[in-house]
């Protein structure tokens, strides 16, 4: 008979911040041409953008949405986080798609 392991204990910060950063660096991806659109709107319109761009933006705010409200993305982000938390603490090392970008002024 195999055993089935428990799910580790999460912190606050890793539920309601550390999963949902995940979600959005996901739903970007998944939403990738929504994100191109915009960001070559605003590119093109400077500082019209915000009168210019508002159905690209409405397009991606829809888009990203789906995810953010589908529970069953948010437990596949749970699982992913979950399993890298465990491989860090098991290495020491931390997954390389993980790791903090510095901010360019630093």
């Amino acid at each position: 008979m195999e055993a089935v392991q428990a799910e580790p204990k999460l912190r606050h910060v890793e539920t309601d911040v550390l999963i949902p950063k995940m979600m959005r660096e996901k739903a970007k991806e998944l939403c990738h041409e929504k994100v191109q659109a915009f960001n070559v709107c605003c590119k093109d319109s400077g500082f019209l953008m915000v009168l210019k761009c508002r159905e690209q933006n409405a397009a991606l705010k829809e888009c990203l949405t789906v995810y953010y409200r589908d529970p069953v993305f948010y437990e596949e982000c749970k699982q992913e986080y979950i399993k890298e938390k465990l491989e860090f603490q098991r290495t020491g090392i931390a997954t390389k798609n993980r790791t903090q970008k510095l901010p360019a002024s630093m």
